[in-house]
């Protein structure tokens, strides 16, 4: 159902685009409020536990939310949805780190990251147009049954995972290489490093959202049009991310200079709205490819017990701007639906 359930929620529930999101909206503080508490909990009781816990919670959520049929129930479909993320979020990433460490390949996790990101990506395409298919073939019951098996099937990976070994690593990000202890930097410089690895990431998930939504929610939007749009979308990310394995200089200019790049890119789709199909594929690129760069600098920056925290908060800001830019187009949508 991935790319689908705007259209499913609009055109089939007949969910108006403000109240869906809304909804979504909520679903997104949700995870806000929940990240850095179940960042804590990954954190203390293992990054493949708190893998585990999400994911059951996700299979739940889809259930729920095939159900959903009044705005009620569709609020807190989004709700289980979102805390299933939040305690999958930061606790993946932790995991890989810590594998990666313990295999004595830490060098090797910016482009693992990327890769793996890139693939699943890819393979998402795939579902997505499957899920198109299955939809225009035996319709969307088939569809969410589908979306259940796989959200148990990723259940069941988690359970199979194992808990590698403390990785008490931490780099300096000045020089990004050499070890050094926290008690060598202050309070205000290490708040401020991580603003700015955070935030140009956050924004630009945020920009992201504002363009997808506009762009699927569209009134000629129809199952094929949207399903092929997102694939074309994720396409994008994907290739971003393939990028990101492959970029040598990581440091917070570069990404100073992809937030530059995603505000001029918005900025121009939102004088036309002809154009706004064409700025959601090009603003899918950006987060694929400053969210690998983004996970290893937090990652060397983090101590071994704060890993899945430092990775959900920064999720958290993800979210806060995601929130922000669905606001802003479920607004947007309205204005322009009354034209």
């Amino acid at each position: 159902m991935h790319g689908l359930y705007l259209v499913w929620l609009v055109h089939e529930r007949g969910f108006s685009p403000a109240l869906v999101a809304t909804v979504l909206a909520a679903g997104d503080l949700c995870v806000f409020a929940l990240e850095v508490p179940t960042g804590w909990v990954a954190d203390r009781l293992g990054h493949r536990v708190s893998l585990i816990i999400g994911s059951f919670v996700q299979v739940c959520a889809m259930l729920v939310f095939w159900q959903a049929a009044t705005p009620p129930a569709l609020l807190a479909s989004s709700l289980l949805v979102a805390l299933g993320d939040a305690f999958r979020s930061g606790a993946d990433e932790a995991l890989l780190y810590r594998s990666c460490v313990a295999l004595g390949r830490e060098d090797e996790f910016q482009a693992i990251e990327a890769r793996t990101r890139s693939v699943g990506l890819i393979a998402l395409v795939l579902l997505l147009l499957g899920g198109g298919g299955i939809v225009a073939i035996a319709g969307y019951g088939a569809a969410w049954m589908t979306e259940v098996g796989l959200c148990t099937a990723g259940l069941v990976m988690a359970s199979l995972m194992v808990e590698p070994p403390a990785a008490p690593v931490l780099v300096d990000l000045a020089d990004g290489a050499q070890p050094t202890s926290s008690a060598e930097r202050s309070v205000l410089r290490k708040w401020t490093l991580l603003g700015s690895l955070i935030l140009p990431g956050a924004v630009l998930d945020g920009f992201a959202s504002v363009a997808a939504f506009l762009a699927q929610t569209g009134g000629d939007a129809e199952v094929a049009g949207v399903t092929a749009l997102v694939a074309v979308m994720t396409l994008s990310e994907a290739a971003g991310s393939w990028i990101a394995a492959r970029v040598w200089r990581n440091d917070g200019r570069l990404h100073l200079l992809l937030l530059a790049s995603g505000t001029a890119v918005l900025a121009v789709s939102l004088v036309s709205s002809a154009g706004v199909a064409a700025a959601a594929v090009a603003l899918a690129f950006f987060p694929g490819l400053i969210h690998p760069l983004r996970a290893i600098a937090l990652q060397r920056l983090a101590a071994d017990g704060v890993r899945a925290r430092i990775a959900s908060f920064a999720s958290a800001c993800d979210m806060a701007c995601t929130t922000l830019g669905l606001l802003a187009a479920g607004a947007v949508s309205a204005r322009r639906r009354r034209r």
